[in-house]
């Protein structure tokens, strides 16, 4: 396996404070934590394994100079543990937490860890991570998806039965652990419903029907499947944070190979590389930069808006092939026009700025800029 982008971050801040890793599950956090453990192999503690398990409830710590904690959000107490463990360990050993929910959401525990840890996010593979530079390449990690395992299978029927293995482990292993939901089949119901949404605002009262639930309960499930990422919510641009997020927000899975479309699909990949780099500046340096769309009164809409300091610094359509400028998009730009403008295609190799300095061009070439 490859070196993953974040692991000299994860060796730098090491040296200062402990570091949550969250992200999907099967995304590779285990794999990189075990890569930094070296020959240490023995400061490996998962939550999930018995033995494990044990050992941390009795607080029996293996002798290693470094300490990997995997899932153990799932533990109850999990926040005062490690409040524990670092005040009194941490000038001689190294901390490593790794997670497959929302290490920041699961807070259970008590005493907060405010000023004790580094929190990371770890997310699939992308077109720069891999160093794609053709189109063949670029090809694949559009129908295999972005996890390792799928991906490097390099087959198409071991990657759908990978996903689909992957949806009934995330209900039935991660949900179950850390929710108390009676109905899981209404959950398999919304997880498969989710993909045929992507690219529209998501309407939660829509679902309402479909599922013949209440609402309450929708808004509670798309939630979870978020803390626990295997979707993520984009609010439009133009309001502020705390009002935007109450809007109706657009949706995509980290897993894009569960959208069928073609279309939605290719602006789920986009998606996914925007945020990754949009976590990697917040994450890594702090930035204050967020992951946005547009839509006005009048039906403009512009798939993406990059937003940093509160000012949009990138305006993104997708296409799946090369086109005229979209209307919406100038309309954008016309009005901020420190924003640059990109038009990206999936198929085509048209290269080209327009007077208005809107960016046509390839997403390969485009997103191999990124991280």
């Amino acid at each position: 396996m490859k070196v993953r982008y974040l692991q000299s971050q994860v060796l730098a801040d090491l040296k200062r404070k402990m570091v949550f890793v969250a992200g999907p599950r099967q995304v590779g956090k285990t794999t990189l934590a075990k890569k930094l453990l070296s020959k240490q192999s023995n400061g490996y503690l998962n939550w999930d394994i018995p033995a494990h398990r044990e050992a941390i409830l009795k607080q029996q710590l293996p002798n290693a100079s470094m300490w990997v904690f995997d899932e153990i959000h799932k533990y109850r107490q999990w926040r005062n543990f490690l409040k524990g463990l670092y005040d009194e360990f941490h000038a001689d050993h190294q901390i490593l937490v790794t997670g497959s929910a929302r290490l920041d959401y699961y807070r259970r525990g008590g005493d907060s860890l405010q000023g004790r840890y580094h929190h990371l996010r770890l997310h699939p593979l992308s077109t720069a991570e891999l160093g794609i530079k053709n189109t063949d390449d670029f090809n694949t990690l559009y129908q295999l998806g972005g996890f390792p395992e799928p991906f490097f299978s390099g087959n198409a029927t071991q990657a759908k039965r990978w996903s689909r293995e992957y949806r009934q482990r995330l209900i039935h292993d991660d949900l179950t652990s850390l929710e108390h939901i009676k109905d899981l089949s209404k959950i398999e119901l919304l997880m498969l419903r989710l993909p045929e949404l992507v690219g529209s605002p998501l309407s939660l009262n829509a679902l309402k029907d479909d599922l013949q639930t209440s609402q309450p309960s929708i808004a509670n499930w798309v939630q979870i499947l978020e803390n626990l990422y295997s979707i993520f919510r984009l609010p439009p641009f133009g309001a502020p944070q705390i009002r935007a997020i109450k809007k109706q927000q657009k949706h995509y899975h980290f897993d894009w190979t569960l959208v069928q479309n073609d279309g939605a699909r290719f602006e789920n990949l986009v998606a996914s590389h925007l945020l990754k780099w949009v976590h990697f500046q917040q994450d890594t340096l702090g930035k204050d930069v967020e992951l946005r769309y547009f839509r006005d009164n009048e039906g403009r809409e512009v798939d993406f808006i990059v937003v940093e300091n509160a000012e949009p610094i990138w305006a993104i359509e997708c296409k799946l092939k090369q086109s005229e400028v979209s209307k919406h998009l100038h309309y954008f730009t016309k009005h901020f026009p420190n924003c640059q403008g990109v038009q990206l295609h999936l198929h085509g190799e048209k290269d080209y700025i327009t007077q208005e300095r809107i960016r046509v061009c390839n997403a390969l070439t485009w997103l191999a800029n990124l991280v």
